[in-house]
């Protein structure tokens, strides 16, 4: 895609108001409240909350996001270790099931270059 053919709207109609809450230890639980235009709380629409954890691996820190339902921000608060901990194992499952698709890929030299690296056959000395 061409950068001219970029264009992000912003949807005012579907707006929320973050407020993050956090144990100190282990997460956070993001609050969106759902507003209108002008800033004032939308009723038609449901608080959604969003827990938030994160795992140390070789490769750094991997960020683990999760739903939470719930209409209260005590329920979301109830849910989060067994909904982190389902979180986690999907990650962890999605990671393995990376690591057979890479060990499984057969690389298949290009055979119209002449085979090998595009050096060609027979023995004889070709220049690119």
């Amino acid at each position: 895609m061409a950068e001219e053919d970029l264009k992000l709207d912003f949807d005012s109609a579907n707006l929320y108001r973050e407020e993050v809450f956090t144990d100190q230890k282990i997460g956070t639980i993001r609050q969106m409240t759902p507003v209108k235009s002008d800033g004032s709380h939308d009723q038609s629409r449901p608080l959604l909350f969003v827990g938030e954890t994160s795992l140390m691996t070789p490769a750094g820190t991997l960020p683990i996001n999760f739903r939470l339902e719930g209409p209260t921000l005590g329920d979301a608060a109830k849910q989060f270790s067994d909904a982190a901990n389902k979180a986690i194992q999907d990650t962890m499952e999605q990671l393995r099931e990376l690591r057979r698709q890479a060990a499984s890929s057969i690389v298949v030299p290009d055979m119209s270059k002449g085979g090998m690296g595009g050096l060609g056959g027979g023995g004889k000395i070709q220049m690119p």
